[in-house]
């Protein structure tokens, strides 16, 4: 069965466009590197009531391997589950879809039975592809799922697109929002143009997935010229790896900066948090060895929490770098404003029962 952006609830629709945090959720294992059901269950319950409006599943942080391990659809129907019983509100649920045309289909459909709204789309399997065969295989998952574009870094496997494919990508009628990550103000401005030249900026949110950009992808406005006249376009939210810790000083961020937005007023003590939440996800995601370190050193904050027992991944080789787990001690240290551990200690033993 197909889905379209008009079958969600009105309220998702509202909270997609008005912008909100939505991690990328980890995946909990145990030391035989086999999902830790208790444990991943309570990290979905941990956004839920940090104040998260949807979570990503299946997506970068989630571990790609997943799927080779059979997790996938476990994984996203637990995610899926907890939803439906620890909250009485709707989320949104955006399942990471990956691989050549046949195997991404088949994630959408799975993903729209087990109740998911939307599909983040990555394209790193179809590297080499001609713009042409990039833009066919979008329309062909859209039919299923609506679309959450995804300009995935190159550093983690992404690839090149230029303008123009984000135009013809903005122009497919079910694509609902655009998670930015290329870790570039270029790129990151070629998905803009994109969105503008496509007449899309009513219909398309952008969200930034830029973590080492946070905070000047949520106070800075891109104004473009189109024709006659400057077309005026802000990011609204994150889909974030780094909102998947502290995600409740995360939400309050986003909070803080909606409100200066409509407020017109974006003082100095907003501004100097962009630097220190850009230096703890240099710790986090091990910026020091090209983000070798990225999934395992978010892993670590939520294992020094209690969240996790370990920061198992499901590549034995998949670790923290040399030096990082001392990055992330500094960062702590310095920024403890930043962490939320009293409201994860408040909660644990509830979110694990």
């Amino acid at each position: 069965m197909a889905l379209t952006p008009a079958d969600w609830p009105p309220e998702l629709r509202e909270t997609l466009r008005r912008g909100t945090v939505i991690p990328a959720h980890l995946l909990a294992l145990n030391e035989r590197r086999q999902l830790d059901v208790a444990r991943q269950r309570a990290l979905s319950r941990y956004y839920l009531d940090a104040g998260a409006g949807g979570l990503a599943v299946g997506v970068h942080s989630t571990q790609f391997a997943i799927r080779e391990a059979g997790l996938y659809e476990p994984v996203l129907r637990l995610a899926a589950r907890t939803v439906q019983e620890w909250v009485k509100s709707p989320r949104l649920l955006i399942a990471g879809l990956v691989g050549d045309t046949a195997a991404a289909l088949r994630e959408a459909e799975l993903a729209v039975d087990l109740g998911y709204h939307a599909g983040l789309l990555s394209l790193a399997a179809m590297r080499g592809a001609s713009e042409d065969d990039l833009i066919a295989h979008c329309r062909a998952v859209a039919k299923v799922i609506p679309l959450v574009g995804f300009y995935l870094q190159p550093a983690v496997g992404g690839i090149d697109l230029p303008t123009s494919f984000w135009r013809r990508f903005a122009e497919i009628e079910t694509v609902v929002a655009i998670k930015i990550a290329p870790f570039s103000r270029y790129r990151t401005l070629d998905v803009v143009r994109g969105v503008v030249a496509a007449r899309a900026e009513n219909r398309i949110t952008l969200y930034t997935g830029n973590d080492d950009s946070i905070v000047f992808d949520l106070v800075a406005p891109f104004v473009l010229r189109r024709g006659d006249s400057e077309v005026t376009l802000r990011i609204k939210g994150g889909l974030l790896g780094h909102w998947s810790v502290w995600t409740s000083t995360a939400v309050s961020l986003l909070s803080r900066i909606q409100t200066a937005v409509a407020a017109g007023r974006i003082d100095q003590d907003l501004l100097a948090l962009a630097g220190k939440i850009t230096d703890c996800n240099s710790a986090f995601f091990d910026a020091a060895h090209n983000f070798r370190g990225c999934i395992a050193g978010c892993h670590e904050v939520l294992r020094r929490q209690g969240l996790m027992a370990g920061t198992w991944c499901l590549d034995p080789h998949e670790t923290l770098s040399p030096g990082q787990a001392e990055e992330i001690d500094r960062v702590i240290r310095d920024y403890p404003e930043l962490a939320d551990d009293a409201f994860v200690n408040a909660n644990l033993e509830r979110w694990l029962s």
